[in-house]
């Protein structure tokens, strides 16, 4: 099992002003982006996706998948502790709402229809991530 990475914290003024308008507004807020609008929804990209609020690995682009919903989809994250699980009720439903494990930020949400061995589906913001581009095969830093 990983090791738990130590917590980044910033209050929300210091969220504010580090992060874009609309990065804020998902990471800090849970806001949603609309669906096949934001940069990554079609990417098929190789390379690591982190959190576009704290630089943290989440998803390796290998995990990625077209869900069909606009949003970009992972099967799974780059280890168990990279993505914190957390009921969420608003809008009147039941989901789990998918937290960057390093600084706590909205990412999007966890489903129970993705395909694979696990059947989970990643259902995460554009403006949550921020990818960073390797060559299939190569190593993370290569």
């Amino acid at each position: 099992m990983a090791k738990k990475p130590d917590k980044v914290r910033r209050s929300e003024e210091e969220w504010r002003k580090a992060l874009p308008p609309e990065t804020f507004e998902v990471c800090r807020r849970q806001g949603t982006e609309r669906a096949f609008s934001g940069r990554y929804w079609s990417s098929k990209e190789p390379g690591l996706y982190h959190c576009a609020a704290c630089g943290a690995p989440l998803f390796d682009a290998a995990e990625k998948f077209d869900s069909g919903t606009g949003w970009p989809s992972f099967t799974a994250p780059v280890d168990e502790t990279a993505v914190e699980g957390r009921v969420d009720q608003s809008h009147g439903m039941l989901r789990t709402e998918a937290v960057c494990a390093v600084c706590d930020s909205h990412l999007g949400h966890v489903f129970p229809d993705g395909p694979g061995p696990g059947g989970r589906r990643y259902c995460m913001n554009s403006a949550a991530l921020q990818h960073e581009r390797r060559e299939k095969g190569g190593a993370e830093g290569e």
